[in-house]
């Protein structure tokens, strides 16, 4: 019989999709699998497998149409194709993306595309648009990636391995597009519009109320220093300073587990674990990849999985369980320079805590004997908003005073 091969729901929110690239033709045999298209939402690029094997007979929805999930894009079974509605390679004006107002000014060039038409051996480079794009917005050179995939072919893997494998940096950010020009009208994107809606929405919800804290670092500060290479070599990533204030996070809402609960109706509902977010800035807007059970992991856990969601994040490869059910949420303003911000909170969550900016600054430091003298530290403001329906101020100060207690006395070991 024939199986209908429908676009797939890639999260809760996400309501349709755009097919960026079919890699294979009516007539082509598919096995069980076997990525059979490309799509793109708002959050999530994805490769999508056939769920069955056999001859893809028909393709429905050309390349760069936008169908809402759950409609019908290609039917694979029989022998032999049926008449397609469209094929891959023509794409009708219906189903071109709208314009954008132009301006009568003239548009500033595009950035080259770093993509070779063929390795140093000289065979044919094979990779898809998605690939293609990971390599724009890394500064990958496909040319020293090792393919995996039928013919030699790159795959969404091999580029995200190389990344992980070459090292992104913790405040790498991704490549920004032109800006548009004065006068111009440009419509929001969809993910721009949810978060507006969502933000408005927080704010209406919940009361906030911000607390700031400086803590020093400078403990940290130098244990980083001093064990990055050796763990770089043990482990093979980089060793940034999110694992540590995630660690120290999750300390403090183990002791005080009010702030990693939320309000529904009049009943406040306790999480039995800590879904750890992790706020990722991309071009168009943000995203909140989520650690799950972070209480049960250890810090080279902790530090890998935030390296791998990060860049899963801002190369759009989230997969749709990985963007929900946070309960508490981490937000690194800082790596923009930034004092520190004042965060909206992630409903149905009640408090989120924003990273500031790492600074030396002079600092007064008392020893045993009351004695007072000037040192240069490693300091950085720390910012917890909360919903003060739920949190008190006594609450957030005694989180927070276990927070910095943490990373001012850190005390465990980097394993």
């Amino acid at each position: 019989m024939p199986t209908d091969v429908v676009m797939p729901q890639m999260g809760e929110s996400i309501v349709e999709g755009t097919i960026t690239k079919w890699l294979k033709k009516a007539g082509d045999r598919v096995e069980k699998d076997e990525v059979l298209f490309e799509i793109s939402t708002d959050k999530v690029d994805a490769e999508i497998p056939s769920p069955v094997a056999g001859i893809l007979t028909e393709i429905k929805v050309p390349e760069g149409a936008t169908v809402e999930i759950n409609t019908v894009v290609a039917v694979i079974g029989g022998s032999a194709p049926a008449p397609s509605a469209a094929t891959p390679a023509a794409t009708p004006a219906s189903a071109a993306p709208a314009p954008q107002a132009k301006s009568s000014q003239p548009q500033p060039a595009q950035p080259a595309q770093p993509q070779q038409s063929s390795s140093p051996s000289g065979r044919p480079l094979r990779s898809s648009p998605l690939v293609r794009r990971i390599a724009k917005e890394n500064n990958l050179d496909l040319t020293k990636i090792a393919g995996t995939g039928s013919a030699g072919r790159i795959t969404k893997d091999d580029a995200l391995r190389h990344l992980s494998q070459r090292g992104t940096g913790s405040a790498a950010l991704p490549a920004q597009a032109p800006p548009p020009l004065t006068g111009d009208l440009v419509p929001m994107t969809k993910m721009r519009a949810i978060i507006a809606q969502r933000m408005v929405e927080s704010v209406r919800t919940s009361p906030h109320v911000h607390t700031i804290y400086k803590i020093d670092m400078t403990r940290v500060v130098r244990l980083r220093e001093r064990e990055k290479a050796a763990f770089h070599a043990r482990n093979g990533f980089n060793l940034t300073y999110m694992p540590f204030i995630a660690t120290a996070a999750v300390e403090a809402l183990r002791r005080f587990p009010i702030l990693n609960a939320s309000l529904i109706d009049t009943s406040i509902q306790y999480h039995q674990n800590i879904h750890l977010g992790i706020a990722v800035a991309l071009e168009t807007g943000l995203i909140v990849p989520v650690i799950r059970q972070a209480e049960q992991r250890s810090f080279v856990d902790l530090a890998r999985t935030l390296a791998d969601l990060a860049l899963r994040a801002r190369t759009k490869k989230l997969l749709p369980d990985e963007i929900t059910g946070s309960t508490f949420t981490l937000t690194n303003a800082g790596v923009f320079g930034g004092e520190f911000g004042t965060p909206i909170l992630n409903q149905p969550e009640s408090a989120i805590l924003a990273i500031g900016g790492l600074r030396k600054e002079p600092v007064v430091l008392t020893d045993a004997e009351g004695t007072d003298s000037i040192a240069i530290r490693s300091m950085q403001m720390y910012c917890l908003g909360f919903d003060h329906r739920l949190i008190d101020g006594a609450d957030s100060g005694r989180f927070m005073l276990e927070f910095k207690k943490v990373l001012e006395t850190w005390d465990r070991p980097l394993t």
